[in-house]
């Protein structure tokens, strides 16, 4: 360091790492702009083709000449169209700009909808403590533009993201909103898979119902804020259903009694682009049909994850922190592991999940939850699933002749997220015998001890913000 730059410093001009040290958003948001250009520079040195948002303009395209949509192929590869009408409708715009145009609205919109992921799944497990959650956001987004469902959702120009956060600002609301319920309800309406969260939230009120109808007696118990969010969202489905069959009725016809029913459509069931329990199934019979083998696989997980779901959910923040957040994940990971078809990219939920891992481990300070956390963000980010022979535009893919070892390659994500099920589940009965351990305490005792783990929390508190303050106080008088 000079001489000059020495006394300018001693007289108390600060550095520039100094100024973006005392200013955590404003580094968060520079790390974020620096990745987001490198990746831009990225996608374009690769020479993209954003193939799924080409299929999602001639779609509007489709609905603007009122051609037959599910009669459409679009691109090189003769693609259809897979979603309900009612995501057509949403996509006419895309009509009005042309291609390159299209290809920087749409970058720049899921960029945006990464950061908007982060920041309301932070939301969801109330993190950080000790941080400004706009920075924390500005940063995880920057690292997780890189992960491979993320990458490859901007490669295709995919609507993942855009369903998650639709979704996640549902479960974000405060309790009793009016419009919890409209976002599951418009993401089902683009792409039926979000529908699960319905019923998800429709069991979590039925029992949580059925409990206090046992207790109390009056059946106007079964009526609660899971309930009313469960039918906000079918009734949005529904108006979305109705309003897709009043402009487009051929095609609502088309597709609710014909194309839903064919998951040939949607594309093969045995590559490795297909991270469903029906592609596991596929690949470890060597055929592209699963069968009995598939629908016998995604019962199970549909009712070990909708059960998880729930009793993680019902286990409440006090038994079970981030209990919101253990409920909506495995959700979306049930719904990813029993669809016919799961694409990589659609795996956009990996970002929550590594993300409440991650809360765990720092809230229990847990190595061994730390080493999960961190295995679990390898999967994702190590492109391990891309390690196997491939060649989706093969007579026969390479993928129905894969050893033992590229199996569990190719079944990657399927295996982390039938882990983390099992995971849920697990830390979910737990924290529920614990309240049934809790219940047969006297109400006395339980009474007391809810007095002094209030006034414990208050004292962690109090510490924590002594100990935060007095840095900053140090930090002005320097």
């Amino acid at each position: 360091m000079s001489t000059l730059q020495q006394a300018v410093e001693s007289k108390g001009t600060p550095t520039l790492r100094g100024y973006l040290l005392r200013r955590p958003v404003t580094l968060g948001a520079a790390l974020c702009m620096v990745s987001f250009a490198a990746f831009w520079a990225a996608q374009r040195t690769a020479d993209v083709s954003m193939i799924d948002l080409m299929v999602y303009r001639a779609e509007g395209w489709a609905v603007r000449g009122g051609y037959d949509l599910y009669a459409m192929r679009a691109t090189h590869a003769d693609l259809p169209t897979t979603y309900p009408p009612f995501a057509a409708l949403l996509f006419m715009p895309l009509t009005l700009l042309d291609v390159a145009d299209m290809r920087s609205v749409a970058t720049f919109a899921n960029l945006g909808l990464l950061v908007a992921l982060v920041h309301l799944t932070l939301r969801l497990v109330d993190r950080p403590l000790h941080a400004p959650r706009t920075a924390a956001t500005l940063v995880i987004a920057a690292v997780a533009v890189w992960c491979e469902p993320v990458w490859t959702t901007l490669r295709y120009g995919q609507i993942n993201m855009l369903l998650a956060v639709l979704v996640l600002w549902d479960l974000t609301r405060r309790e009793g909103h009016r419009w919890a319920g409209v976002g599951i309800g418009v993401a089902a309406g683009i792409k039926l898979t979000p529908a699960l969260f319905a019923v998800f939230l429709a069991l979590c009120g039925l029992v949580h119902g059925l409990r206090r109808v046992r207790r109390t007696g009056r059946a106007s118990e079964l009526w609660n804020v899971w309930m009313r969010q469960a039918a906000v969202a079918t009734a949005t489905f529904s108006a979305t259903a109705l309003l897709s069959a009043v402009l487009l009725p051929r095609d609502s016809r088309r597709f609710w009694g014909e194309a839903l029913f064919q998951s040939g459509r949607v594309g093969r069931t045995e590559i490795t682009d297909n991270q469903s329990l029906s592609g596991v199934a596929a690949r470890l019979l060597h055929t592209g049909d699963p069968g009995a083998l598939w629908v016998a696989a995604a019962v199970t997980a549909a009712v070990l994850g909708l059960g998880a779901a729930t009793a993680a959910t019902l286990a409440g923040q006090r038994r079970l922190p981030h209990a919101s957040a253990w409920g909506a994940v495995a959700c979306a990971v049930t719904a990813l592991l029993i669809s016919p078809i799961s694409w990589s990219h659609h795996w956009v939920w990996c970002v929550p999940l590594v993300l409440l891992l991650g809360a765990e481990a720092h809230r229990r300070a847990s190595r061994r939850w730390a080493a999960a956390a961190a295995a679990t963000m390898a999967v994702f980010c190590t492109y391990a699933l891309w390690w196997v022979p491939r060649d989706a535009d093969a007579a026969r893919a390479p993928e129905l002749g894969q050893s033992g070892a590229q199996m569990l390659l190719s079944a990657c994500y399927p295996l982390a997220g039938t882990a983390f099920l099992v995971l849920t589940a697990v830390v979910a009965l737990r924290a529920l015998r614990g309240r049934r351990a809790g219940d047969r305490q006297t109400p006395a005792r339980r009474a007391g001890g809810r007095r002094q783990e209030r006034r414990a929390t208050e004292g962690v508190r109090t510490a924590e913000r002594r100990r935060d303050v007095r840095p900053l106080r140090r930090s002005r008088t320097a």
